[in-house]
């Protein structure tokens, strides 16, 4: 079975490099709620798009996902390995998969830090308990199809410039990405120590959304290092490109349920 050879991959690699992607931002156990495609047109038409981590993780809870049970497995395999996490997924139960410490990078941001809306300049900070209860709040009234948006002004100023704080996140107008460089400087610096190493890369239901940050550097990863091997698992998108022939293999199976049997 392809899951015991990647199980026996796993074993044999010195370093292994695991990107997540799209297929872990929203399982198609959430999309299928009725619920959510209804409150993510409200927070469009509100502009405020950096509540959809947030709403992600809502509607995981709430529909008993069991993406948080998949990424907990991911982690045990790989606990006595040298390995790197790169998420383009925002879901906070990657964040909170126990990895090992300072082992994984999430450029695109979280549901779990606050950002002046302004962007100017002050940098994130961890959002407390009682402004995530505040959020949850928010989210129970958007799974009831509801949203009071004066709620959100209880998220805080900015200590900088005054302005209101929203969610620390892409879909934020003015993302600031120092949510994010200390761990992004750790990666690269992990990265560089891949070269002439036995890599296994797992690129893990990454689409095209974010091509530049997964999907071309791990194929440029596989191409350079020759000890390198590649499996790129995904539902539809899981083609590799000619020139990494038989380094690796592309399969067609949904990341989540792949790792749910690995």
């Amino acid at each position: 079975m392809m899951q015991d050879e990647i199980r026996e991959k796993i074993n044999s690699a010195e370093m292994i490099l695991v990107g997540l992607g799209e297929e872990f931002q929203c399982p198609a156990s959430v999309k299928k709620q009725a619920e959510y495609e209804r409150a993510k047109e409200i927070l469009q038409k509100e502009g405020i798009l950096w509540l959809l981590p947030a709403w992600d993780d809502y509607c995981e809870r709430e529909t008993k996902s069991d993406t948080s049970v998949v990424l907990q497995k991911l982690a045990d395999i790989l606990a006595d390995k040298d390995y790197f996490v790169i998420s383009t997924a925002m879901n906070e139960c990657i964040a909170d998969t126990p990895w090992k410490k300072g082992r994984l990078v999430m450029p695109c941001g979280t549901a779990t830090k606050l950002q002046c809306a302004a962007g100017c300049g002050e940098n994130p900070v961890t959002i407390s308990e009682e402004k995530s209860r505040l959020v949850e709040e928010v989210m129970g009234d958007l799974w009831e199809g509801k949203l009071y948006p004066d709620k959100l002004e209880h998220l805080g100023k900015c200590g900088k410039c005054g302005g209101s704080m929203v969610l620390n996140n892409i879909y934020a107008e003015h993302y600031n990405e120092n949510g994010y460089m200390e761990q992004w400087d750790r990666y690269t610096g992990w990265l560089q120590r891949t070269l002439n190493r036995k890599v296994l890369i797992l690129e893990l239901g990454v689409g095209m959304r974010f091509p530049t940050v997964i999907r071309f550097p791990f194929e440029k990863i596989a191409y350079f290092n020759q000890k390198a091997e590649f499996y790129r698992i995904h539902e539809k998108l899981y083609q590799l490109t000619e020139e990494l022939k038989g380094k690796g293999k592309g399969i067609s199976k949904n990341a989540i349920d792949c790792l749910r049997n690995l």
